[in-house]
């Protein structure tokens, strides 16, 4: 709590001193790998801001690619992606400035992310014995996210770590989904996310704690990297979570996996086409 009340005006309130300082160049208390203004005396971490331009490119592909199935399931479905817009504009101005207000604007934007993702996805079958329906769930999500969000401001170095725990919750659910999984496409699917993730949390480690090891061999661009990868680790599990949401909630719809820009190549992106009908749900 130390580290926010540094922060407070002795009143309560922030002062424009304290308010500016939070703005401020180099006010936070991460600095990764990269060295600052190599490439740009404006721009502290070129690398890492400009990787970070790589979710502008992703998201609005994705925000496309999963429409048909968030017109028929829930069009909150687009809150993820286009939070995910969001993520990369934040995160472009953290590691452009290395600012206090960039980090938690940065780190605030990933938990609300997960948060849209456990209200719209998680299974039923996993709720809390007490919770009977979605929107009591979500409401209950949202709570939660409200109140890590307060929270995160007592320590802001451990938000990182706490966001990866979600993550590792993610994967544990999705393994509990898929342990009676045959369909080959769908494993596919399933091993190149986690495949994804593993890579991309790979990285940021090395980055953060193999500095030292990355700055004698002139190498210090993972945490860029983790950029690149963890969009692509998303776009790969939000689509396998809500293709198994689909087969839950909107079974009529037949659904199935395919990759754009071609469903035959190796690396693309997955998204989900809807083979049923309104005639189809009169079946179900």
């Amino acid at each position: 709590m130390w580290s926010l009340c540094k922060r407070l005006h002795p009143h309560g309130f922030y002062s424009s001193e304290k308010m500016t300082g939070l703005f401020a160049y180099e006010s936070s208390d991460l600095d990764w790998c990269e060295d600052n203004y190599r490439h740009s005396e404006h721009i502290v971490e070129y690398f890492n801001t400009m990787s970070s331009l790589f979710f502008f490119v992703i998201s609005p592909i994705m925000l496309y690619l999963l429409h048909p199935y968030a017109r028929e399931r829930n069009l909150a479905v687009h809150l993820v992606w286009t939070m995910m817009i969001f993520v990369g504009l934040f995160s472009a101005y953290f590691h452009m400035t290395l600012s206090f207000m960039g980090q938690m604007l940065d780190e605030l934007s990933i938990l609300w992310v997960l948060g849209l993702c456990y209200g719209l996805w998680f299974p039923r079958r996993l709720f809390p014995s007490f919770i009977k329906d979605r929107t009591t769930f979500s409401r209950l999500v949202m709570m939660i996210t409200v109140v890590t969000t307060l929270c995160s401001f007592v320590k802001p170095t451990a938000n990182a770590y706490l966001l990866n725990c979600f993550a590792l919750h993610i994967i544990y659910s999705l393994g509990l989904e898929m342990r009676t999984c045959t369909d080959p496409k769908v494993l596919r699917l399933c091993w190149s996310a986690v495949g994804l993730w593993v890579l991309a949390i790979s990285c940021w480690i090395s980055d953060r704690f193999g500095c030292s090891f990355w700055q004698k061999l002139n190498f210090c661009y993972l945490h860029g990297i983790w950029h690149i990868l963890i969009v692509m680790a998303v776009a790969y599990a939000s689509t396998l979570i809500a293709y198994l949401d689909a087969n839950y909630e909107i079974p009529y719809s037949l659904p199935s996996l395919q990759y754009w820009p071609n469903d035959n190549w190796v690396l693309g992106l997955p998204y989900i086409v809807l083979k049923g009908t309104t005639k189809t749900q009169k079946i179900f």
